[in-house]
């Protein structure tokens, strides 16, 4: 192994050890692994300057075919810029109709739809949960179904533990669904040129089936003490009308539209031929251009330091790609799989859902995908068989632990907060026997329909 190769994986190890300690923000680390990767592996020891303009990758910006790619396959480096972009946009859309109070009109009103029984909005709030994480943050999703879920369980009188764990499990596996559900998908499905309908067809179905057994055992688990003696049509009366959520109305019917706007843009951009980045744009700029004052506002509230950490991380898995390490990990798992399909699956999947049960599944996500494209040359697995495994394993093995993915940290974080602490016992029995199910079954699925 080579001296740059050595500084790769230390720098790599180093970010990753920071980032699991949690005492600072995470683009701090992702941020100083990549200077440290630009100047001491690039500069000092390998001497090419040439590798820091391949990582970076701004010129990908100004390429047409970034735009418009029209089903041509595009090999990119280094820094994605077809994630940041697409988040970006998406980051952007999402502030503008929470402003608008769309989440909020949509809880009231399922609620009132199942006529405030508990266990109905147990299962229709674990279904809309797994549903909108397709199309939007999983982290978005719990900020907003996790507090609508508390203030019904005060005026329902139902225990709200439960029923956010469940909306947890179900935000991180429904996000496994597509392209735009979760962060490793978006570094998968622009690393691989795959498109939303790949997703959809593929992880998408055994994430819907995924969901609905883990809903059936929080339903058999939660149904005693979800049971509430409370007289629903008592309290139907006295419950909030939908429309009081909606706190300006203009806004809130032309950011619907522009939701609606981007989910068909999502799904025909491989027959459209546009890119995802072209969509997030898109998606930002409608949003902005019809928020008038608001507009301000809205770019205020974005997750700048997530942004960050994404650029970091992009680069400093950019060292460890270009020092040949990943090469060399490609070949180590192909060598110990001896190429089968039996193995190389299993592999992949318990390894990601046991890592990401632990550390963030962006960045190893991140590192993983150039592995998996070395893999597929070395063992003839298909890529794509890979890249659905990869992304399975990484979204839905991170409910294990209330560590595991940032949608857990908030659902939790927003529980706590009002009084209602998860403690990791508490989480741990329910959430370890959903997962492991879950992720058998997963398995058996993959191994049926691309065996």
């Amino acid at each position: 192994m080579t001296a740059a190769q050595l500084l790769a994986i230390v720098i790599f190890l180093a970010m990753f050890a920071v980032i699991i300690v949690g005492k600072v923000h995470r683009y701090i680390p992702a941020l100083v692994g990549a200077v440290l990767t630009l100047i001491i592996i690039f500069l000092i020891v390998q001497r090419q300057p040439e590798l820091i303009a391949r990582t970076l990758n701004f010129g990908e910006l100004f390429r047409a075919d970034f735009w418009l790619p029209r089903g041509v396959e595009v090999e990119s480096h280094g820094v994605s810029w077809q994630t940041l972009v697409f988040i970006v946009g998406m980051m952007v859309m999402v502030e503008g109709l929470g402003h608008s109070g769309f989440f909020r009109w949509l809880c009231l009103y399922l609620a009132r739809l199942v006529r405030c029984r508990v266990i109905p909005v147990l299962i229709v709030f674990t279904i809309l949960s797994a549903f909108l994480s397709m199309f939007i943050g999983s982290i978005t999703v719990l900020l907003f179904l996790a507090t609508v879920t508390i203030e019904l369980s005060r005026m329902l009188k139902f225990d709200p533990v439960p029923m956010i764990i469940a909306e947890i499990f179900a935000a991180n596996t429904g996000g496994a669904a597509t392209m735009s559900g979760d962060p490793p998908n978006i570094i998968i499905g622009t690393a691989l040129n795959l498109n939303f309908l790949d997703f959809a067809v593929n992880t998408g179905l055994i994430a819907w089936a995924a969901t609905l057994v883990a809903l059936l055992f929080f339903y058999l688990v939660f149904r005693k003490p979800l049971a509430q003696h409370a007289d629903s049509e008592e309290l139907l009366r006295h419950f909030p009308s939908p429309r009081s959520a909606i706190t300006a109305p203009r806004l809130f019917y032309t950011n619907t539209g522009i939701f609606m706007l981007v989910v068909v843009l999502l799904i025909t951009h491989a027959q459209t031929g546009i890119s995802v980045a072209f969509i997030g744009a898109i998606a930002a700029l409608l949003t902005l251009l019809l928020s008038g004052r608001v507009a301000g506002y809205l770019i205020k509230q974005l997750d700048w330091r997530t942004l960050l950490f994404f650029f970091g991380l992009f680069v400093t898995v950019g060292g460890v790609e270009e020092t040949g390490v990943l090469k060399l990990l490609a070949d180590y798992i192909g060598g110990v799989s001896g190429g089968s399909l039996a193995l190389v699956v299993p592999l992949i999947l318990y390894v990601s859902a046991v890592v990401s049960a632990f550390v963030d599944n962006i960045p190893f996500a991140a590192v993983m995908v150039p592995v998996i494209r070395d893999l597929a040359q070395t063992t003839g697995v298909s890529v794509h068989t890979l890249a659905w495994t990869l992304a399975l394993g990484a979204d839905i093995g991170g409910n294990a632990t209330p560590i595991g993915a940032s949608a857990n940290v908030v659902g939790t974080a927003i529980a706590e907060r009002e009084g209602h602490k998860i403690g990791w016992g508490k989480y741990l029995k329910y959430a370890v026997p959903a997962t492991i199910i879950v992720m058998v079954l997963i398995h058996l699925l993959l191994i049926v329909r691309y065996g």
